[in-house]
């Protein structure tokens, strides 16, 4: 048998990245109670594996969350998909994500609302994500390098926010950006002791749900914690 070509050995890695996926999506994300089939068709979709360091892309489709670089990780795929699918997304929307890291998250949101608008303080990493995002042909997502505390008012307002790093509080600017009957998803509180808060306005006063546990890194900006 004559031996594969390098076109075949890509296509053969691909399909073995495909079939890795949904085994993490099966095992590590509906397994765990996740419903939303957009949300799982998204993650089937996404190669993960592009999106953390070639050191640890053996384990990119694993339950588990991996460093990305200056002290930031990925997400574990269970919890980006409970936010996700607690933005409750219908196909049109404008969010706001602050805490791009290498940009995974904006990819799988990218496929199911309409814009994402995503800030990163740490400009290594803005750079990585908008590379990525460009080589994947992504054309509704953009990138800045920004205190992500302050949201981004000149596009502003937005019909979902998420928030992947926990703060001690939701920063004022981004519930000023989040537009009536909005949700905003992010994390509160410190170390072990993290609750994932969904808030929605209501009339005129704001409802905040507790969505259960949480462990992300720390929002550092004006108005979360200093760095």
């Amino acid at each position: 048998m004559a031996p594969l070509g390098k076109s075949e050995d890509r296509a053969a890695q691909e399909r073995e990245f495909a079939h890795q996926r949904a085994l993490m999506v099966d095992r590590h994300v509906a397994a765990r109670g996740i419903r939303d089939e957009r949300v799982l068709q998204a993650m089937r979709e996404v190669p993960r594996h592009l999106f953390v360091p070639l050191v640890v892309a053996a384990k990119a489709y694993g339950p588990g969350a991996l460093p990305i670089g200056s002290k930031q990780t990925i997400s574990q795929p269970f919890i980006v998909a409970r936010m996700i699918e607690l933005l409750e997304l219908t196909g049109g929307e404008k969010v706001l994500e602050i805490g791009t890291g290498t940009g995974y998250q904006a990819v799988v949101l990218s496929k199911l609302c309409g814009k994402v608008f995503s800030i990163e303080r740490i400009n290594d990493l803005a750079l990585r994500a908008a590379e990525l995002i460009r080589a994947l042909g992504i054309h509704n997502v953009t990138v800045k390098v920004f205190d992500g505390t302050y949201g981004w008012s000149d596009q502003a307002p937005f019909d979902r926010i998420i928030v992947a790093a926990a703060g001690p509080e939701v920063p004022e600017p981004l519930m000023q950006q989040l537009k009536r009957g909005g949700k905003l998803l992010m994390p509160i509180g410190t170390g072990g002791s993290q609750r994932l808060a969904r808030v929605t306005q209501v009339g005129t006063r704001w409802q905040i749900e507790d969505c259960g546990e949480a462990e992300f890194v720390p929002l550092v900006g004006r108005f979360g914690w200093a760095e």
